[in-house]
């Protein structure tokens, strides 16, 4: 019984680990030009289903024609997230003039 437990334990610490951070990344007319960078932050509960605040990308650009959008994990948000249990859900926005 304890074998079984352990080997289950294992497993399901593998699977965990395996899992990844995604990265999302758009380009918008030429891309990045300038190299600036503005970041913003999106608020999500329940595993990303429910959102509550969303940047606005439109925004951040400032008007800018050609501009890069890249909405990603960071390790910090990974971290609110495993805290609460999957609850809080947030993502980094960083746009790229």
């Amino acid at each position: 019984m304890k074998k079984n437990f352990l080997k289950l334990a294992f497993v399901m610490g593998v699977c965990v680990m395996m899992t990844s951070c995604y990265t999302v990344t758009a380009t918008i007319g030429n891309g990045s030009q300038t190299g600036e960078q503005v970041v913003g932050h999106n608020q999500f509960l329940i595993g990303g289903l429910v959102p509550v605040g969303i940047a606005n990308v439109k925004e951040m650009a400032g008007g800018a024609k050609d501009y890069q959008v890249t909405v990603t994990h960071t390790f910090v948000d990974g971290l609110l997230s495993a805290i609460t249990g999957g609850l809080y859900t947030p993502t980094t926005t960083i746009v790229k003039k």
